[in-house]
């Protein structure tokens, strides 16, 4: 493991600052117009411009990847994102603010794209797994540690934006600097998403639902906390612990994922997080202690959906399928984060801020109703699913985007299984 971070060293770095400045935008534009009286919609809409601009990226990505390379890409996407972020001091215009973050959005999945692919082509087979998993550790720190950047100077002036400015103009140092190989850049696979839709549409429910939740909790929870009466410090220790849960819920759930059935599990934790989410939505004015304690365990939930989808996806997909099902699978998570906050923004709009605790308990319990194992048949099992747990995007960032740029590489004992060509997927389906 200590090998993998000092090969990957720069990567996994530059990454952690990415979602350092990235999570410190989200919270602070969500504060800063509350701050300002906007309604909750506004809020929704803006981490909606985010994750369309990131499924829109992911075409970009491909494109200048192929023509000019990763690092130049990289280096470009930075450098739009950093003048993207400081164009938020000139103008609270709402429709400014709705195209820088589309433009952000696209420029950071580039950037994403970039680092996932460079990681899963210069990493062997037997290592891929403990590459990507130490990769989704810096994501989750990153995203904590711009939680708690709100610590440090609790105003929402210009400083902040200066810091997640910093944040995105120095994760080009270590990609400038490091020694890994270049990656060489390869043809996306196709995305067949009416296959996908009759084969696995439990997986895909779940995906959606997950990407709807979580992109209402990091465009909304920072509002919801602060009409609790806490404080912009306290504000970013309650979104940090409750990332940070959502972490170090996935060492377990990765093993439970692998002895029980994956769709009973996710019946069960969509209970779970209907029966948790219940307290936040009722209860009006919840003590601190409260709201850390009810995020920290709503935080474990929430984030064990998505690798539980993945994983019953994959269980029912033949091998030379699985780099196509990583595109819908992202696909799905971003349609779901898009139209989540817009929805649940106008519901706090309507409701009030606890709504969107009522919001989350609507999605879980239709989640809980819609999966069920009796509907898994067991025709499509396959015994060569791959056991890698696969973390929550944060936002959209997951080691599925490098699937879309970097085709998975086969041992050399599959090769003639695994080993067939776009023709040949269409041929089969």
């Amino acid at each position: 493991m200590l090998g993998l971070t000092r090969a990957f060293g720069a990567l996994y770095l530059a990454c952690m600052l990415m979602q350092l400045g990235s999570s410190l935008l989200m919270t602070y534009l969500a504060l800063r117009l509350n701050a300002s009286g906007g309604a909750a919609v506004w809020s929704g809409a803006l981490m909606a411009a985010n994750a369309l601009g990131m499924v829109l990226g992911a075409r970009l990505g491909h494109t200048l990847i192929d023509r000019v390379g990763h690092i130049r890409t990289y280096v470009a996407c930075a450098g739009v994102i950093a003048a993207g972020v400081l164009a938020h001091a000139f103008s609270e215009n709402m429709g400014v603010w709705l195209m820088l973050r589309l433009l952000v959005g696209v420029a950071m999945m580039c950037q994403l794209m970039v680092l996932e692919s460079w990681l899963n082509e210069c990493s062997q087979n037997h290592q891929r797994g403990s590459v990507m998993a130490i990769y989704m550790l810096s994501t989750y720190v990153g995203m904590m540690l711009g939680q708690l950047a709100l610590s440090i100077n609790g105003d929402l002036g210009i400083n902040a934006l200066l810091g997640v400015a910093m944040a995105f103009a120095l994760c080009l140092v270590p990609v400038a600097l490091t020694g890994s190989i270049h990656p060489t850049p390869h043809p996306p696979a196709p995305v067949v998403i009416r296959h996908f839709l009759h084969r696995v549409p439990q997986s895909l429910a779940t995906v959606l639902v997950s990407g709807m939740i979580n992109g209402s909790f990091y465009g909304l929870a920072a509002i919801y906390a602060s009409e609790q009466g806490l404080d912009t410090a306290q504000i970013g220790l309650f979104m940090a612990l409750t990332i940070g849960a959502g972490l170090l819920a996935q060492l377990p759930l990765g093993l439970l994922s692998d002895r029980f059935p994956r769709a009973s599990l996710i019946r069960l934790v969509a209970v779970m997080l209907t029966l948790a989410c219940l307290p936040m939505a009722i209860i009006h004015e919840l003590s601190m202690t409260a709201l850390i304690g009810l995020g920290i365990l709503i935080g474990c939930l929430q984030f064990c959906l998505y690798p539980l989808g993945v994983a019953l996806a994959n269980d029912n997909i033949e091998a030379h399928l699985r780099v196509s099902l990583a595109g819908i699978l992202l696909i799905t998570f971003g349609l779901g984060s898009a139209v989540g906050p817009l929805i649940a923004g106008v519901v706090m709009a309507s409701f009030g801020a606890s709504s969107l605790y009522y919001f989350f308990t609507g999605c879980a319990a239709f989640l809980a109703v819609l999966v069920t194992q009796r509907k898994v048949t067991g025709v499509y099992l396959q015994d060569d699913a791959p056991l890698q747990h696969q973390a929550t995007p944060s936002g959209l960032a997951s080691s599925t985007l490098a699937a879309q740029v970097e085709p998975v590489i086969p041992d050399a004992d599959h090769d003639d299984r695994h080993a067939a060509a776009p023709g040949a997927v269409q041929a089969q389906i």
